[in-house]
């Protein structure tokens, strides 16, 4: 389930500026461009969600679900970033994540926040 290309924050990946705040502490922000989001559904696959059934019984963490998890958010804020880029943002606020089922067998994974330009940003 890992991605070969390199995730938002992480070496080698973009460090486009995001914030869950309203706003960046040593950015003016300049113009609002709307609201921008990524989606990512996913599935665990049957092999992987038995394995995660049983460890569930057991208690404690179940990794399988964790990892799915972590990936879908780097997924979904990579998504984010590809939408705000083609608007002309500069920056992110107001970014948040959510997440459902659809069905029973799939997880769907938003990233979503308010695209932004920035003054006198080179």
């Amino acid at each position: 389930m890992t991605d070969q290309q390199a995730h938002y924050g992480e070496p080698g990946g973009t460090q486009f500026p995001i914030t869950t705040a309203l706003a960046f502490p040593d950015m003016q922000i300049q113009r609002s461009l709307g609201m921008v989001f990524g989606v990512v559904v996913r599935s665990m696959g049957l092999a992987k969600g038995i394995t995660a059934g049983f460890k569930a019984i057991a208690g404690g963490e179940v990794k399988q679900y964790t990892r799915l998890v972590e990936d879908s958010r780097r997924h979904a804020l990579d998504r984010m970033i590809e939408n705000a880029q083609l608007l002309g943002a500069q920056g992110i606020v107001s970014m948040r994540f959510d997440s459902s089922e659809v069905g029973q067998a799939l997880t769907e994974i938003v990233a979503y926040g308010t695209a932004v330009t920035f003054a006198d940003h080179a």
